[in-house]
């Protein structure tokens, strides 16, 4: 297990995404966002079936830097109930984990 953590949101609007991912990276809150498009979700909100197109957020960070993510997130973020969901990076290229340790830490 490494020390680097990624977590994903989703938005609906892709302003709203590239907003979010910039200042998470200028706040160096994470090393870097992957804004992936065309993500159709359906899910139940408040006992009705829904279907959106969304925008999801892969956040590279690490696991010193959840907790002021996620304050910071969801004060950004628009959704009444964002997702915030945190997956353990178990291993990976040396280099690049390092470099989500580095990005973070200045």
């Amino acid at each position: 297990m490494t020390d680097a953590r990624i977590v994903l949101t989703t938005v609906a609007l892709h302003e709203t995404a590239i907003a979010m991912a910039r200042t998470l990276v200028q706040e160096r809150l994470a090393a870097g966002v992957n804004v992936s498009p065309g993500v159709e979700s359906i899910y139940w909100w408040q006992e009705k079936l829904e279907q959106t197109l969304e925008y999801v957020l892969m956040i590279k960070t690490t696991a010193g830097k959840i907790d002021a993510l996620r304050e910071r997130m969801m004060k950004l973020h628009p959704y009444e109930l964002p997702e915030f969901v945190i997956l353990p990076i178990e291993g990976g290229s040396e280099a690049y984990l390092q470099w989500i340790g580095e990005s973070v830490a200045g």
